[in-house]
Order: structure tokens, then C-alpha cells, then sequence
């Protein structure tokens, strides 16, 4: 799913509204490496979070606050940058992967709260982030994240839908118990079916885009524990070092190859580059 400029353009509000704006969009335009390697975050904070939390010592709480506080020196890092940096962007969001995933798990390890009643809660946060959002800068399109308003509530909306995939995720498998590969096999269908809904139906292409990526998530998260838990449980038994550190490798070799040719770079930022 892709979001063209005019859809975009059509809800861009005045300067005065949404602050001084960069010459740059701050994030990657959607391609299928951007979903490609979205997934493979999505995998990596699940595995990660799970390897952290069994071989640092720290508890739960430990890790989550550990985790947290790397994210806030990235994250801070990502506002300083004028433009997109695949690196930097990528980092936050892998970063962002694993203390979604930690948050949710503490709520449901720690504090004893339901996997439904979570579920619910991100659900709604991640609306009220949205109808914030929208009611402030006149659109949700990824290829306006051009102002320092634009990408807090971004970056928001990227840590709720990260939580609200892991809750989803696991009270779906909870409820329906159908394993790690069905469960993938499950979200990968409705993925495909929000793209032929966007590509022969004519659903809005930013309605598309954010609920496959908010889908991405509980699809990652059962592709990674298909992969690293034990064969009895279910899963190949590769164990949440081998899965993290292979993917991991996959998604430096990806971020690497964009630094290089810019595939990713939107085309509205190409034009602005040339000479």
C-alpha cells in the first residue's frame, strides 16, 4: 500500500497551523522494502524482547526501562536529523519494536491486566493519537512528516500500533489457539486482503497503509516465534539469540543497501536534492 502526493497534499494546512516546516520528509517512502523490513523489526522486537528479558538478569521492569531509555537517545537523535536517515529511522523503530512489545508484556506479566482489556486500551490510545493528529494538521499521510508536530504524533502512533500488534496478537492466539505458522499465515491474508482492498476497491490509501501496518505486527510476532521457540511448543527451536541476531543481520544488510542507492528516499525529496 502506497500513498500518493496528492493525497497528501490535499489535507496540508497552512505554516502558521503545523509549525516551520523542513525541506525534508522524515521518514522512507513505502515501497516493498519498506515493508519488508518493517516485518522484519516487527520480528526482531519480538525475539529481542524476549532474549533481553532471559539473559540480561534485569526482570521485566529492568529491561523495559533499559530499553526505553536507548529509544529516547535515538528517537532523539531522529528529531535532530533534517532529513530521512535509513539508519537512524530504522534504529528508532526496531527500537520501538522491542519496548512496544516489553510494554505490553508488562502489562500482562507484571500488572496481571487481560490481554483483551490491553488490546482495547492501545486500540483506543492509538485512535485519540490519530484524531489529535488529524485534527491538528489536516492529515495522517506519511509524506508529510515535516515539522516537529508531524513526527511526535508519528512516532506516537508508531509506538501504539507496535503495543496494540502484541496484544492483538497474542489474544488472538490466546482465544483461537492456532499455533505460530497459522496464526503468521492469518495476518498475512488479511494484509493481502487490505491490498486488494486498496488496489482494486479504491479503500483510501492512508486508511490502507496504517491498518497493514498495525497488522505487520502480530504477523512479525508469529513468524518469530514460529522460528525461536521450541519444536514441543510448536516453533523450529532456533531459540531467540540465533532468530534476533539473523534477522538483525538481514535488516543492516537492507538499511545498508538504501543508505547506498536511496531507493527509499520520497520523490519529493529527490527533487529538492538535484542540483
Amino acid at each position: 500500500m502506497t500513498e500518493t502526493s496528492e493525497t497528501s497534499g490535499a489535507y496540508v494546512r497552512s505554516q502558521a497551523a503545523s509549525g516551520p516546516r523542513l525541506r525534508w520528509n522524515k521518514v522512507p517512502e513505502v515501497t516493498a522494502y519498506f515493508w519488508i523490513i518493517k516485518i522484519l523489526c516487527t520480528t526482531v522486537g519480538e525475539t529481542a524482547a524476549d532474549f533481553l528479558n532471559e539473559n540480561l538478569g534485569m526482570g521485566l521492569t529492568g529491561v523495559s526501562l533499559l530499553m526505553s531509555a536507548l529509544l529516547a537517545v535515538v528517537l532523539v537523535v531522529q528529531f535532530r536529523t533534517k532529513a530521512y536517515r535509513p539508519g537512524v529511522y530504522w534504529f528508532a523503530v526496531a527500537l520501538i519494536s522491542v519496548v512496544g512489545t516489553l510494554i505490553s508484556d508488562n502489562l500482562t506479566d507484571n500488572l496481571g491486566v487481560s490481554l483483551t482489556t490491553c488490546t482495547t486500551v492501545f486500540a483506543v490510545a492509538l485512535a485519540v493519537v490519530f484524531a489529535i493528529w488529524y485534527r491538528r494538521e489536516g492529515t495522517l499521510s506519511i509524506h508529510s512528516i515535516d515539522t516537529v508536530s508531524r513526527e511526535v504524533y508519528y512516532w506516537l502512533a508508531v509506538l501504539f500500533t507496535f503495543a496494540l500488534g502484541t496484544a492483538a496478537g497474542d489474544l488472538v492466539a490466546e482465544k483461537m489457539a492456532l499455533g505460530y505458522w497459522v496464526s503468521a499465515v492469518l495476518f498475512g491474508l488479511a494484509i493481502a486482503a487490505v491490498a486488494v482492498a486498496h488496489f482494486a476497491l479504491g479503500l483510501n490509501a492512508v486508511l490502507s497503509f496504517w491498518i497493514a501496518y498495525i497488522l505487520t505486527r502480530p504477523l512479525g510476532a508469529s513468524m518469530g516465534d514460529y522460528l525461536s521457540q521450541p519444536t514441543g511448543d510448536g516453533g523450529l527451536g532456533l531459540g531467540t539469540t540465533v532468530t534476533s541476531v539473523l534477522f538483525l543481520a538481514v535488516i543492516l544488510a537492507l538499511v545498508v543497501y538504501l543508505a547506498m542507492t536511496r531507493k527509499d528516499v520520497t520523490e519529493s525529496e529527490r527533487q529538492l536534492s538535484l542540483p
